[in-house]
């Protein structure tokens, strides 16, 4: 098909394109990576549902988009070929959702990523299922098979709507061409209201194709989903004698503080009263690791002295946090001692897991200024903060580097934090390699730990990357460094999207931590499975150093100490995408554990203890 017959509407094959040229060049020779085509931003205007779905999308402040090209999605991407909205074409559907997820977590906006029907819109449901693991802001709109042969099992067609169902906050199937803007502006709102997570809208191509007079109207959330952001005050007051006459209090900061922008406010409250503050790993960064109230992240492979506070704690300040199974081990024993207040804006997650003394319904800047006002004296906490503190020299997150070993991770994360500002954005991949660069990187700001928690993705990091560099660059931050944590398994799952990268000139470093094995899956082998190493051994990966060479971007090979410190200087000073394949130790374990369902005060801080 010419450039000029694929911008053709289907009803009517001698019309006029809907938007954009219809000379022989088309779109792609004039921007083959989808940039923004009219530089005046002026909106699109409306004559078809395709037309009218970019309106929506600009009207409600999209800025970026990433997707991947198909036949059923075809006419909105005609029709942002005059948008305003920046486009990036991915190399695969899931390297798309994870960016759009990265870029929102990033930039505090809903992420935005486009498919077409079928396979496309399959390849996306690792990363909309993601997203609703962590609650994160994102919009999915796929393309779908016309209406006429929708159940037929036309060519490419997939009931998306009900694949999706179960992992989206909600999703729509657009029916009718005057209303489909409406629907797109809804779903992107709803999207980030309240609890946030993604939504979707599935687009038949007949709908897209329609006529229509029907301007989009102003982005609104459906009618009562945005929540009361105060909680009662009855029970505001309730928690705040609680925390009074608490004698080791402890506040634990999730994910959810930094969705609803309350880390200043989580900062001031626990340093007004002096409370001492542990993380969820989804709550990275909502307060700094270098305070000397803080005790980093807890859970599974969290430090031992935040394990030891919150088994020894007698008031737990929990906010914005599900207490997923990696944070609390078995909850018969977790925080055994603590009444627990739980701060949280959606009420589903209130005693789900562990049963909340004291349940606060709310935003979690909103209620923890509700709990600040409320509280008239701190809590008598000298002896419990000192005894933080013996926790964090008796239990310190240390590693050793013997000269007869081979080179060990952890020393390569912390290479990388002594190079680079406090505003460096992380983001990874999952397994040993996440838990290393969430373990020995200091972090001192929100939005700057970009990673998969809830679901676990292999191959998150380098999408990713890419989306949290073109969010840096989006929000005027160009010199921002973005660095990725990669495991060589994981590293191989989406290393097309370095393409991307390359295409683009996204300035991102990768340093893969190469150990020629799953290493999780090895190190849980080891521990629970006698050592036998069934499909965990990769001793087969290609040189990725040269892989990254042959995609166009700087591949350096490192063995040795000696060359750490050189590499990770030339990489982040290359002006481009870079690329490190380190060869770590591939019996490094990562510690300290607590195995699962066992109790966080009783981690594991060598092999032999598991």
């Amino acid at each position: 098909m010419s450039d000029s017959a694929a911008h053709q509407r289907e009803d009517d094959p001698d019309a006029e394109p809907a938007s954009g040229p219809a000379d022989a060049d088309g779109p792609d020779a004039a921007d083959p990576a989808g940039e923004e085509n009219r530089p005046d931003g002026e909106p699109t205007e409306v004559s078809t549902g395709a037309e009218s779905v970019v309106a929506a999308l600009e009207a409600a402040g999209a800025e970026t988009a990433f997707g991947v090209q198909g036949g059923a999605i075809m006419p909105v991407y005609d029709a942002l070929y005059g948008s305003s909205i920046r486009h990036l074409t991915m190399a695969h559907e899931q390297g798309a959702a994870h960016a759009a997820d990265a870029y929102g977590v990033v930039t505090g906006e809903p992420g935005l990523c486009l498919a077409t029907s079928g396979p496309g819109a399959t390849n996306l449901v690792t990363g909309i299922a993601d997203a609703d693991m962590d609650s994160d802001a994102m919009l999915a709109l796929t393309g779908q098979v016309p209406t006429e042969f929708v159940g037929n099992d036309a060519f490419q067609e997939t009931d998306t709507v009900g694949v999706t169902r179960p992992i989206t906050k909600h999703n729509y199937f657009a029916g009718d061409a005057d209303a489909v803007g409406d629907v797109v502006g809804e779903a992107f709102e709803l999207s980030r209201v309240g609890r946030p997570g993604p939504t979707l809208v599935d687009l038949p191509k007949d709908v897209t194709l329609s006529d229509t007079e029907e301007a989009p109207g102003e982005a609104e959330a459906p009618a009562g989903t945005d929540p009361d952001p105060r909680a009662r005050q009855d029970a505001v007051e309730a928690a705040a004698r609680a925390i009074e006459d608490a004698d080791r209090p402890l506040c634990l900061f999730g994910g959810g503080v930094i969705k609803g922008e309350a880390s200043e406010a989580a900062r001031e409250f626990a340093r007004a009263y002096g409370i001492p503050v542990t993380t969820t790993m989804p709550g990275i960064g909502s307060f700094p690791e270098d305070d000397e109230l803080s005790l980093s992240w807890a859970g599974m492979h969290g430090t031992g002295y935040a394990n030891m506070a919150i088994t020894h704690t007698d008031c737990l300040i929990a906010v914005g946090t599900r207490f997923d199974d990696r944070l609390t081990g078995g909850i018969d024993t977790f925080a055994p001692e603590a009444e627990v207040v739980h701060v949280d804006i959606d009420p589903a997650e209130i005693s789900k897991n562990v049963y909340a003394d004291y349940p606060l319904i709310g935003d979690a800047g909103t209620v923890l200024e509700q709990l600040h006002e409320a509280i008239h004296r701190a809590p008598d906490a000298d002896e419990w903060r000192e005894r933080c503190q013996e926790w964090k020299e008796t239990y310190p997150m240390t590693y050793a580097t013997p000269d007869d070993e081979p080179l060990k991770p952890q020393f390569v994360v912390e290479a990388f934090d002594e190079a680079t500002d406090d505003d460096t954005i992380v983001t990874t991949g999952v397994g040993q390699h996440q838990m290393w660069a969430s373990q020995f990187w200091t972090y001192t700001e929100p939005r700057t730990w970009v990673s998969s928690h809830g679901l676990g993705t292999m191959g998150y990091g380098v999408p990713a990357a890419v989306g949290a560099r073109v969010a840096a660059d989006a929000m005027g931050e160009p010199d921002r460094d973005v660095v990725c944590f990669d495991g060589d398994g994981s590293f191989l799952m989406t290393m097309q999207e370095l393409s991307v990268a390359v295409r683009e000139d996204l300035d991102i470093t990768i340093a893969v931590l190469n150990n020629e094995y799953i290493g999780m899956v090895r190190q849980w082998q080891d521990a629970f499975f006698e050592g036998r190493h069934m499909a965990s051994d990769y001793n087969w990966m290609p040189e990725f150093d040269k892989l990254a060479e042959a995609f166009g971007a700087l591949g350096i090979r490192v063995d040795g100490y000696d060359e750490v410190a050189p590499a990770v200087e030339e990489a982040l000073a290359y002006d481009g995408p870079a690329v490190i394949d380190f060869h770590v130790d591939p019996e490094e374990n990562v510690l300290p554990m607590v195995p699962s369902g066992g109790a966080n005060g009783r981690f594991a801080l060598a092999e032999d203890q598991l």
